[in-house]
């Protein structure tokens, strides 16, 4: 995949960047360079590769995943204007 100069510009366009002639031909060269790149990452042979967080080995600190209210709904609601049994009373909005 290559990028031409209309591609640049409307990139540029899109993001919001304002980019001279010279400019848009350099970055036309750079995108050309990165996408070759990544083309070339494409062709290596990964079958057997684990997927890595890190390069060195570590095991993943994990927490149990235990569903609880942090027992704090008095504190969360402490500073409400209006409340009902740990619930924020809002106005109503829609008729």
């Amino acid at each position: 995949m290559s990028v031409d100069l209309k591609t640049v510009k409307r990139v540029a366009h899109l993001a919001r960047i304002a980019l001279s002639e010279e400019e848009a031909e350099r970055m036309m060269g750079e995108l050309n360079g990165i996408l070759g790149f990544v083309a070339q990452l494409s062709e290596v042979d990964v079958t057997g590769v684990e997927p890595m967080t890190s390069v060195m080995p570590m095991a993943m600190k994990k927490r149990k995943d235990v569903v609880n209210d942090g027992n704090i709904a008095d504190d969360i609601v402490a500073n409400a204007p209006e409340t009902d049994r740990n619930f924020f009373l809002v106005p109503k909005v829609v008729e």
